[in-house]
Protein backbone atom coordinates (compact mmCIF):
# COMPACT_ATOMS: atom_id res chain seq x y z
CA UNK A 1 0.00 0.00 0.00
CA UNK A 2 1.15 3.46 -0.98
CA UNK A 3 2.37 5.42 2.15
CA UNK A 4 0.03 8.24 1.69
CA UNK A 5 -2.85 5.87 1.77
CA UNK A 6 -1.12 4.70 5.57
CA UNK A 7 -1.04 8.06 6.25
CA UNK A 8 -4.26 9.24 5.65
CA UNK A 9 -5.36 5.51 7.80
CA UNK A 10 -4.40 7.25 10.28
CA UNK A 11 -5.12 10.64 10.52
CA UNK A 12 -8.62 10.91 8.16
CA UNK A 13 -11.25 12.25 10.00
CA UNK A 14 -11.57 13.40 13.21
CA UNK A 15 -8.63 11.98 16.20
CA UNK A 16 -7.47 13.19 19.07
CA UNK A 17 -3.97 14.21 18.64
CA UNK A 18 -0.91 15.92 20.95
CA UNK A 19 -0.31 19.04 19.56
CA UNK A 20 2.95 21.24 19.86
CA UNK A 21 3.81 24.70 19.24
CA UNK A 22 6.12 27.23 20.31
CA UNK A 23 6.39 29.05 23.61
CA UNK A 24 9.13 31.21 24.96
CA UNK A 25 11.21 29.17 22.52
CA UNK A 26 9.81 26.14 24.35
CA UNK A 27 7.35 23.33 23.12
CA UNK A 28 3.76 23.30 24.71
CA UNK A 29 1.68 20.59 23.91
CA UNK A 30 -1.67 19.51 24.59
CA UNK A 31 -4.51 17.38 22.91
CA UNK A 32 -7.37 18.39 21.04
CA UNK A 33 -9.15 16.75 18.22
CA UNK A 34 -8.10 17.16 14.83
CA UNK A 35 -9.69 16.17 11.57
CA UNK A 36 -7.68 14.61 9.03
CA UNK A 37 -8.24 15.34 4.86
CA UNK A 38 -6.77 13.95 2.06
CA UNK A 39 -4.51 17.30 1.27
CA UNK A 40 -2.45 16.41 4.18
CA UNK A 41 -4.00 19.44 6.61
CA UNK A 42 -5.71 18.64 9.75
CA UNK A 43 -7.83 21.04 11.46
CA UNK A 44 -9.54 21.80 14.81
CA UNK A 45 -11.03 24.21 16.45
CA UNK A 46 -10.56 26.38 19.44
CA UNK A 47 -11.13 29.78 21.23
CA UNK A 48 -9.58 32.99 20.08
CA UNK A 49 -8.37 33.48 23.77
CA UNK A 50 -6.13 29.79 24.09
CA UNK A 51 -2.53 30.14 24.56
CA UNK A 52 -1.80 28.16 20.92
CA UNK A 53 -3.42 30.61 18.49
CA UNK A 54 -1.29 33.52 20.21
CA UNK A 55 2.00 31.04 20.18
CA UNK A 56 0.94 29.91 16.33
CA UNK A 57 0.56 33.56 15.31
CA UNK A 58 4.30 34.17 16.74
CA UNK A 59 5.81 31.12 15.23
CA UNK A 60 3.55 28.66 13.45
CA UNK A 61 5.57 25.93 13.33
CA UNK A 62 3.89 22.68 14.94
CA UNK A 63 4.39 19.29 15.46
CA UNK A 64 1.80 16.79 15.66
CA UNK A 65 1.20 13.07 16.85
CA UNK A 66 -1.22 10.63 16.48
CA UNK A 67 -1.65 7.41 16.91
CA UNK A 68 -5.44 5.56 17.08
CA UNK A 69 -4.97 4.25 20.16
CA UNK A 70 -7.04 0.76 20.29
CA UNK A 71 -4.12 -1.27 19.92
CA UNK A 72 0.07 -0.87 20.53
CA UNK A 73 0.71 -2.39 17.49
CA UNK A 74 -1.22 0.21 15.59
CA UNK A 75 0.57 2.40 12.98
CA UNK A 76 1.19 6.16 14.49
CA UNK A 77 2.34 9.38 12.81
CA UNK A 78 4.82 11.98 13.95
CA UNK A 79 3.95 14.84 12.13
CA UNK A 80 5.68 18.90 11.37
CA UNK A 81 3.64 21.26 9.74
CA UNK A 82 2.47 25.47 9.73
CA UNK A 83 -0.41 26.06 11.52
CA UNK A 84 -2.51 29.26 10.75
CA UNK A 85 -5.72 30.78 12.42
CA UNK A 86 -8.55 31.87 10.85
CA UNK A 87 -11.13 33.96 11.95
CA UNK A 88 -13.07 34.57 9.03
CA UNK A 89 -16.63 32.64 8.34
CA UNK A 90 -16.52 31.36 5.58
CA UNK A 91 -13.70 29.57 6.57
CA UNK A 92 -15.22 28.59 9.90
CA UNK A 93 -18.19 27.72 7.69
CA UNK A 94 -16.42 25.12 5.86
CA UNK A 95 -14.61 23.16 8.32
CA UNK A 96 -17.84 23.63 11.59
CA UNK A 97 -18.84 20.32 12.66
CA UNK A 98 -21.76 19.21 14.65
CA UNK A 99 -19.40 18.12 17.25
CA UNK A 100 -18.26 21.66 17.76
CA UNK A 101 -21.78 23.24 18.78
CA UNK A 102 -21.17 21.68 22.51
CA UNK A 103 -18.18 23.87 23.13
CA UNK A 104 -18.61 26.80 20.77
CA UNK A 105 -22.45 26.87 20.56
CA UNK A 106 -22.23 28.33 17.04
CA UNK A 107 -20.17 28.48 13.69
CA UNK A 108 -20.87 32.61 14.40
CA UNK A 109 -19.26 32.44 17.37
CA UNK A 110 -16.70 35.51 17.25
CA UNK A 111 -14.65 33.57 19.98
CA UNK A 112 -14.68 30.49 17.78
CA UNK A 113 -11.04 29.86 15.59
CA UNK A 114 -10.32 27.36 13.30
CA UNK A 115 -6.92 26.44 13.07
CA UNK A 116 -5.37 24.59 9.61
CA UNK A 117 -2.04 22.83 10.27
CA UNK A 118 -0.48 21.92 6.74
CA UNK A 119 1.86 19.35 7.15
CA UNK A 120 5.25 19.68 5.85
CA UNK A 121 6.59 16.04 6.56
CA UNK A 122 5.06 13.16 8.11
CA UNK A 123 6.66 10.23 9.62
CA UNK A 124 5.01 7.19 9.30
CA UNK A 125 5.77 4.33 11.95
CA UNK A 126 4.76 0.70 12.14
CA UNK A 127 5.45 -0.81 15.69
CA UNK A 128 5.34 -4.48 14.42
CA UNK A 129 8.10 -4.26 11.87
CA UNK A 130 9.86 -0.82 13.67
CA UNK A 131 9.65 0.35 9.92
CA UNK A 132 9.71 3.94 9.22
CA UNK A 133 8.58 5.82 6.38
CA UNK A 134 8.92 10.37 5.37
CA UNK A 135 6.34 11.92 3.13
CA UNK A 136 7.09 15.29 2.43
CA UNK A 137 5.47 18.10 0.99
Amino acid sequence: MALKENILKVIGGPHVAAVATIAGGLPAVRFMVLAGFDDMTLVGGTMKISRKVDQLKKNPDAAISIWSGKEFSDPYVVIQAKGKVHEDIPTKKKYWNPMFEKYFQSVDNPDFVVLVFSAEEILYIDPPTMGQEVWKR
